[in-house]
Protein backbone atom coordinates (compact mmCIF):
# COMPACT_ATOMS: atom_id res chain seq x y z
CA UNK A 1 0.00 0.00 0.00
CA UNK A 2 3.00 2.39 0.38
CA UNK A 3 4.46 1.68 -2.89
CA UNK A 4 0.78 2.64 -4.22
CA UNK A 5 0.51 5.98 -2.20
CA UNK A 6 4.44 6.71 -3.11
CA UNK A 7 3.54 6.12 -6.72
CA UNK A 8 0.22 8.13 -6.52
CA UNK A 9 1.66 11.14 -4.84
CA UNK A 10 5.04 10.92 -7.96
CA UNK A 11 2.15 10.69 -10.70
CA UNK A 12 -0.43 13.56 -9.62
CA UNK A 13 2.66 15.88 -9.15
CA UNK A 14 4.30 14.90 -12.67
CA UNK A 15 1.03 15.22 -14.26
CA UNK A 16 -0.14 18.90 -12.62
CA UNK A 17 3.59 20.43 -13.95
CA UNK A 18 3.15 18.43 -16.99
CA UNK A 19 -0.63 19.83 -17.80
CA UNK A 20 1.07 23.07 -16.72
CA UNK A 21 4.40 23.28 -19.24
CA UNK A 22 1.80 22.07 -21.69
CA UNK A 23 -1.07 23.67 -21.87
CA UNK A 24 1.39 27.20 -21.10
CA UNK A 25 3.18 25.91 -24.19
CA UNK A 26 0.34 25.76 -26.15
CA UNK A 27 -1.45 28.82 -25.50
CA UNK A 28 -5.09 27.10 -26.41
CA UNK A 29 -8.23 26.30 -24.91
CA UNK A 30 -7.74 22.35 -26.41
CA UNK A 31 -6.99 20.19 -23.64
CA UNK A 32 -3.26 19.27 -24.24
CA UNK A 33 -1.90 18.91 -20.81
CA UNK A 34 -4.39 16.26 -20.64
CA UNK A 35 -3.79 14.38 -23.47
CA UNK A 36 -0.13 14.50 -22.87
CA UNK A 37 -0.33 12.76 -19.45
CA UNK A 38 -2.68 10.00 -20.83
CA UNK A 39 -0.21 9.15 -23.59
CA UNK A 40 2.64 8.87 -21.33
CA UNK A 41 0.91 6.92 -19.28
CA UNK A 42 -0.22 4.92 -21.65
CA UNK A 43 3.41 4.35 -22.55
CA UNK A 44 4.74 3.75 -19.56
CA UNK A 45 2.17 1.25 -18.99
CA UNK A 46 2.51 -0.74 -21.77
CA UNK A 47 6.30 -0.95 -21.61
CA UNK A 48 5.49 -1.92 -17.45
CA UNK A 49 2.75 -4.45 -18.79
CA UNK A 50 5.62 -5.56 -21.52
CA UNK A 51 8.44 -5.80 -18.67
CA UNK A 52 5.61 -7.99 -16.61
CA UNK A 53 5.01 -10.58 -19.43
CA UNK A 54 8.70 -10.85 -20.13
CA UNK A 55 8.75 -11.59 -15.94
CA UNK A 56 10.94 -8.45 -15.66
CA UNK A 57 9.10 -6.63 -12.78
CA UNK A 58 7.64 -8.29 -10.07
CA UNK A 59 4.82 -6.93 -7.37
CA UNK A 60 6.47 -4.01 -6.33
CA UNK A 61 7.29 -2.51 -9.65
CA UNK A 62 3.85 -3.22 -10.60
CA UNK A 63 2.58 -1.26 -7.34
CA UNK A 64 4.45 1.38 -7.36
CA UNK A 65 4.50 2.09 -10.86
CA UNK A 66 1.60 0.47 -12.83
CA UNK A 67 -1.23 0.98 -9.94
CA UNK A 68 0.25 4.41 -8.37
CA UNK A 69 2.20 6.17 -10.51
CA UNK A 70 0.36 5.36 -13.88
CA UNK A 71 -2.63 5.33 -12.05
CA UNK A 72 -2.67 9.03 -10.79
CA UNK A 73 -0.46 10.29 -13.44
CA UNK A 74 -3.49 9.32 -16.14
CA UNK A 75 -7.05 10.95 -16.29
CA UNK A 76 -10.05 10.09 -17.45
CA UNK A 77 -12.22 11.68 -15.05
CA UNK A 78 -10.22 15.42 -16.34
CA UNK A 79 -10.70 14.00 -19.95
CA UNK A 80 -14.19 13.41 -19.68
CA UNK A 81 -14.55 16.76 -18.30
CA UNK A 82 -12.44 18.67 -20.73
CA UNK A 83 -14.35 16.93 -23.27
CA UNK A 84 -17.89 18.00 -21.99
CA UNK A 85 -16.46 21.79 -21.59
CA UNK A 86 -15.43 21.78 -25.19
CA UNK A 87 -18.97 20.92 -26.19
CA UNK A 88 -20.76 22.88 -23.89
CA UNK A 89 -18.57 25.60 -25.39
CA UNK A 90 -19.10 24.77 -28.86
CA UNK A 91 -15.36 23.92 -29.67
CA UNK A 92 -17.53 20.34 -30.79
CA UNK A 93 -14.54 19.90 -33.95
CA UNK A 94 -12.24 19.60 -31.00
CA UNK A 95 -13.87 17.50 -28.78
CA UNK A 96 -14.17 15.13 -31.56
CA UNK A 97 -10.44 15.42 -32.17
CA UNK A 98 -9.97 15.43 -27.88
CA UNK A 99 -11.59 11.85 -27.80
CA UNK A 100 -10.21 10.39 -30.91
CA UNK A 101 -6.77 11.53 -30.45
CA UNK A 102 -6.67 10.35 -26.89
CA UNK A 103 -8.28 7.17 -27.57
CA UNK A 104 -5.96 6.54 -30.85
CA UNK A 105 -2.78 7.75 -29.52
CA UNK A 106 -3.02 5.95 -26.34
CA UNK A 107 -3.79 2.54 -27.60
CA UNK A 108 -0.54 3.85 -30.00
CA UNK A 109 1.70 4.49 -26.71
CA UNK A 110 0.57 1.09 -24.71
CA UNK A 111 1.31 -0.55 -28.05
CA UNK A 112 4.61 1.39 -28.62
CA UNK A 113 5.87 0.87 -24.80
CA UNK A 114 4.79 -2.96 -25.07
CA UNK A 115 6.90 -3.64 -28.16
CA UNK A 116 9.71 -1.81 -26.16
CA UNK A 117 9.89 -4.03 -23.70
CA UNK A 118 9.79 -7.00 -25.09
CA UNK A 119 13.26 -5.69 -27.84
CA UNK A 120 14.83 -5.52 -24.47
Amino acid sequence: MLLVAAGGALGATLRYLIDQWAQRRSGSGFPYGTLTVNVLGSALLGLLAGLALDGASGDAVRSLVGIGLCGSLTTYSTFGYETVRLITEGARRHAVVNVVGTLLAGFAAAGAGLLLATAF
